[in-house]
């Protein structure tokens, strides 16, 4: 007997030991990516529901509702017979237009100050296809610190918390998850003195930084109307795509076809910030694509 009732206290033990958050091996907890830490004021339940998830890809619908708040302008859309919620800059729309909304962060159990209305599911869309942002509300150029301050109000304004505003710049527009995969490429250099190469752009960004350079590459991402500005990821097939120095961002008032070779002509910014989420080693700032 006093063996059976050791084997069983010794069997609780080890169950004990088992279960989650009963386990004191080092007293160590399993790290946390970097990624899903999340600054929180409340219960950590509504702060898990309402961190940004992956981007969606573009969506085609109408227009079933559609209003302005916040520094937004917030559209339902029925894309095949399911209905979306989705918050983009400023723009003109009317029930019954056919969009195409650019893909954008999800975010589930959104809770609107503004509005004071919980969303159960919407996207923080880049932006609609086509359609230039306008307004009175519409968030000004991002240069200076009064556009980065519009950006964030707007976010704030609807409860987002600066960590979370990271997270969906990142999973939008921002710059370290929005890097275009490398391809093969082969692009001619851009002519002339200032004729530079992407590899030559982010190994000589300090020597460059501020000077007018132009760059030929082929236009592999276009996203409009972001920031007052319309955003392009540009390739020539040089770079090191571990180390990310073969994908170039553009800002321009321009439009550019996807899978067109272009010639950029801007000025060179190093270390960029825009605030949320919108860092850059290098960037090409008010672009003339020619």
């Amino acid at each position: 007997m006093k063996l059976t009732k050791k084997i069983y206290l010794m069997a609780g033990l080890c169950l004990a030991l088992a279960l989650p958050g009963c386990s004191n091996q080092d007293n160590k907890t399993t790290p946390v990516k970097e990624e899903t830490k999340i600054a929180v004021s409340g219960h950590e339940e509504a702060a898990a529901a309402h961190t940004p998830q992956p981007a969606t890809a573009d969506l085609q619908g109408t227009i079933v509702e559609t209003f302005d708040s916040g520094g937004y302008t917030y559209l339902q859309i029925d894309s095949n017979g399911k209905k979306i919620w989705a918050a983009v800059s400023p723009v003109k729309v009317k029930v019954g237009d056919e969009v195409t909304l650019l893909s954008g962060g999800v975010m589930k159990n959104f809770y609107s100050r503004t509005l004071d209305r919980t969303f159960d599911e919407i996207i923080f869309s880049s932006g609609i296809k086509g359609r230039e942002a306008g307004g009175a509300a519409a968030t000004a150029s991002p240069h200076g610190k009064k556009a980065e301050s519009n950006f964030a109000k707007a976010m704030s304004a609807e409860g987002i918390s600066p960590a979370d505003q990271q997270a969906v710049a990142k999973v939008t527009m921002g710059s370290s998850k929005a890097i275009v995969p490398f391809q093969e490429l082969e692009i001619t250099k851009a002519e002339g003195d200032n004729g530079v190469t992407i590899d030559e752009i982010y190994s000589r960004a300090e020597e460059l930084n501020g000077k007018k350079i132009l760059v030929r590459g082929k236009v592999l991402k276009f996203s409009p109307n972001i920031m007052g500005k319309n955003w392009i990821h540009i390739q020539d097939g040089t770079g090191n795509p571990m180390q990310n120095t073969h994908d170039l961002v553009v800002t321009t008032n321009d439009t550019a076809e996807p899978e067109s070779v272009v010639l950029v002509e801007g000025v060179l910014s190093k270390d960029k910030d825009f605030g949320a989420g919108y860092k850059y080693l290098v960037i090409i700032e008010d672009a003339v694509i020619k």
